[in-house]
């Protein structure tokens, strides 16, 4: 029997001890139940819901989807409900869950991060954080907090402050120097980081002569982006000692492979499921089957191992 479990955080007390390394990436999975319908969501390693708000959210206008070589453009916007109906109709489900659940939160201030992780707190259902630092910091000028160290360092370390939660920041790739986000982070208290989140991207539609998308500009993922986020994985994961969290273009068992090979100690899968719905479970079975064939008895003794060869 292939041991696949993961331990994504080793250094809280609560740990985040997952069955597999497959996670359904936040904004694509929804809240976990609408994808019951299409696959086993229980034998998942955990899903990371769609980002939460402390107010709802409404959304960008249509359109804000659009299909591009080898990827797709979103611009949704951070629609959803806010964090009070997420408390009040999702969680108590959760609860009743053998996969774990993560909660992916987003804010427009320092202070709002703070506020969504002690709401969340020690709620039944919810065994992590994951803290989206691609959103734009309104009180300096919409950059993203991602943007710089010095920013995502302060948000990380709000967010840990008030949560005794596993955290888990998702890196952005719209930096100069990912490495030294990803040390400003886990200094400030990340037990793990996840990267990468998407890239700024935009299309234009020439017979209407104007951007496709309502917003202008949205944010690319799919396999189009995957070996920029292989790459950062790579570098990422052996310069900090936390556990890594891979994505960017994963849509197959072998994809998942690089990545686990690259550094990442589990991997988020995002756009696939809108290809494949049950992509999530085949690559569970993907990676199986590639331990059992290779006599691996732990899936994670590969963790990094195109580093040493």
């Amino acid at each position: 029997m292939v041991d696949l479990s993961v331990q994504l955080a080793p250094h809280n007390k609560k740990g985040l001890k997952l069955s597999n390394p497959v996670l359904a990436a936040s904004g694509t999975f929804g809240y976990g139940d609408e994808m019951s319908a299409v696959c086993d969501i229980q034998r998942l390693g955990a899903i990371i819901c769609k980002a939460t708000t402390l107010k709802a959210r409404r959304g960008n206008p249509q359109p804000r989807l659009a299909e591009t070589p080898s990827g797709m453009l979103n611009a949704i916007g951070l629609q959803n409900p806010g964090v009070e109906i997420l408390l009040r109709d999702k969680a108590p489900l959760w609860a009743s869950w053998r996969v774990p659940v993560i909660v992916n939160i987003a804010g427009e201030s320092i202070a709002e991060y703070a506020e969504l992780a002690r709401r969340l707190d020690n709620t039944p259902g919810i065994s992590g954080l994951e803290i989206n630092i691609s959103c734009p910091n309104v009180s300096s000028g919409c950059i993203e907090f991602g943007a710089n160290p010095s920013s995502a360092a302060a948000v990380t370390h709000a967010v840990r402050q008030a949560t005794s939660l596993p955290v888990i920041v998702k890196l952005t790739p719209n930096t100069n120097d990912i490495v030294a986000l990803a040390h400003a982070v886990t200094e400030a208290g990340a037990d793990a980081v996840s990267l990468i989140n998407t890239l700024k991207g935009m299309a234009i539609d020439i017979k209407k002569r104007r951007p496709v998308l309502a917003n202008i500009s949205g944010g690319l993922s799919g396999p189009a982006i995957k070996p920029v986020a292989l790459h950062m994985v790579y570098h990422v994961s052996s310069a900090i000692d936390v556990p890594v969290i891979g994505g960017g273009g994963i849509m197959t068992a072998q994809d998942a492979l690089e990545f686990i090979m690259a550094g990442a100690a589990a991997v988020e899968i995002g756009t696939a499921t809108f290809i494949n719905p049950a992509s999530t479970t085949d690559i569970i079975d993907g990676l199986e089957s590639y331990a059992e064939e290779n006599n691996l008895s732990r899936l994670s003794s590969i963790i990094g191992i195109a580093h040493k060869n």
